[in-house]
This record gives structure tokens, C-alpha cells and sequence, in this order.
């Protein structure tokens, strides 16, 4: 299994530094792909059979990503194999009346994953370090202060007994632009595509170095952040199943012992 290393955010982390074309977890011909996807997507159903047996904690996954990355896509491919009753999800859009008459991080804590769960976030709470950064509805003191929050928020649940995983799926402008136009002219694809995406297309560069302030400024030991090269679809779908199932490997998830009485009993 290639490293991770290269793609894990630390305190000097440049995001032009990483190519968003990079297919360095994609190995062997398209076949041995499918084949290494599916084996994956298998291990990881029984890994999570292993952390609902254990009963003791949970997995968090945070998707972020400019439009069309493919944050769906990622959770269609990578988790195909597993037991829906094991896995939720959940799609942070724009607030609503309520959720904006709280704190931002309410709407948040209300879908973290339970014991034995894993819980992916499809967005998360990081839009609230994007959109009112790149619009200016905040102040740098203010992106500070959120930046503290998230950071706290976040040893909350892993000091709680939640494993975080935080993927940005990295694509380049091209590629986005390739991805809209197939939106508008496929029709079987067009319910996707709002023209707000065209509005958020002319500030990518504000967007990128949102991106870059803030998963530098939240990259932790306890709730890392990973650039995963999102060019090729195949490569974005490996790489987060190989990081998820290394993750929960390296957990040492156990059943819990099984009782002694069962021994030699037969059902009648």
C-alpha cells in the first residue's frame, strides 16, 4: 500500500504543492482496479461488523471538496459493500431557519456517529470556514475563533471515543469545468447542476486559499486532514477506501468475548 505521508496536511501544507492529476494509489490494469475496489469495500464491511460488535467506538468520516469532486461518488463506490444498517450519512446544505438560530456547530454535534457507527459527512462543518471567508461575512478575528472552535470541537469527539477522518477531494479547475458541462449537456445529469455553481466557479482562487488556511490551520494528530488527488475517479475511490480500511486496521477492533456457557449448546 502506497503512504500516505505526502497527502497528510501539516503546518507548512501548500495545496498546489499536491497534483490534483496524482494517480499514485491506482495499481495494475483496470480490471486488478475494480478487483483491489471491490476486495476493499468488502474488508471494509467486516471491519465495521467488528467496530458494531465492539460496541465502544466510532468513525467519523468528513468529505469536503469544491463542486463535482465527487463527495457521492466516494460514498457510492467505497462503501458498496457495507451494511447500510452500520453506516449513515449525512449532507450538510445550506442552513436552515432553525439550524441558523443556533451556534454553527449545532446542527453538527446533533449527527456524530454513535458507538459502533460510522457517520459520513458529505460537507460538514467547515463550510463555515469556506463560504463566509471567501464572501467576507467574517472578520479574521472571527475565522480564529472558528478555527479554535473546530479544533476543540473536534478533540471533544475523539477524546469520546470517535476516530476522525478528514478527506479534501483536491480537483483541478479543468476538470470541474469538464464535470459541469456534462451536468448541462447529458440530460440524465442535469438535475445536478444549479447555476450557483457558476458563481462559486469565478472565485476558485479565493476558494483554494480558504481551503488551504483552513485545513492547515485544523490539521491535527487527533482529526488529520488528507488531500486526496480527485482528477481520476477510480484513484479518489482507492485511495479513501485504503485510508479508511488502514484506519480502522490499525484500531485492533475486537468481538467481545464470547460467553463460556454457549459452549456445546445445541438449539433444539
Amino acid at each position: 500500500m502506497p503512504s500516505f505521508k505526502k497527502y497528510r496536511v501539516g503546518s507548512k501544507f501548500k495545496l498546489a504543492a499536491i497534483d490534483s492529476a496524482d494517480t499514485t494509489f491506482i495499481e495494475g490494469h483496470e480490471d486488478t482496479q475494480r478487483e483491489r475496489l471491490d476486495a476493499l469495500a468488502v474488508e471494509l464491511d467486516e471491519l465495521q461488523n467488528l467496530l458494531h460488535a465492539e460496541g465502544r467506538r466510532k468513525l467519523l468520516l468528513v468529505l469536503q471538496g469544491m463542486d463535482t469532486s465527487g463527495k457521492d461518488g466516494t460514498i457510492r463506490w467505497v462503501f458498496s459493500r457495507t451494511s447500510p444498517l452500520g453506516v449513515r450519512v449525512t449532507a450538510f446544505k445550506v442552513p436552515s431557519e432553525e439550524e441558523r438560530a443556533h451556534d454553527y456547530l449545532w446542527r453538527c454535534h446533533a449527527a456524530v456517529p454513535r458507538n459502533g457507527e460510522i457517520m459520513v459527512w458529505n460537507r460538514s462543518h467547515y463550510e463555515d470556514v469556506l463560504v463566509p471567508v471567501v464572501e467576507g461575512w467574517i472578520d479574521k478575528a472571527e475565522i480564529r475563533r472558528r478555527y479554535a472552535q473546530i479544533n476543540d470541537f473536534e478533540r471533544l469527539l475523539a477524546e469520546t471515543g470517535t476516530v476522525i477522518v478528514k478527506c479534501m477531494l483536491h480537483i483541478s479547475k479543468e476538470v470541474q469545468r469538464e464535470r459541469l458541462q456534462a451536468r448541462i449537456d447529458e440530460p440524465d445529469k442535469r438535475w445536478k447542476f444549479k447555476l450557483g455553481d457558476l458563481d462559486a466557479r469565478k472565485k476558485w482562487d479565493d476558494y483554494q486559499r480558504a481551503y488551504e488556511q483552513a485545513l492547515a490551520a485544523t490539521s491535527s494528530a487527533h482529526a488529520p486532514w488528507h488531500v486526496v488527488p480527485a482528477d481520476s475517479k477510480r484513484h479518489r475511490n482507492l485511495m479513501i477506501a485504503q485510508l479508511l480500511v488502514k484506519t480502522l486496521r490499525e484500531m485492533k477492533l475486537k468481538a467481545p468475548a464470547v460467553d463460556s456457557a454457549l459452549d456445546g449448546l445445541v438449539v433444539q
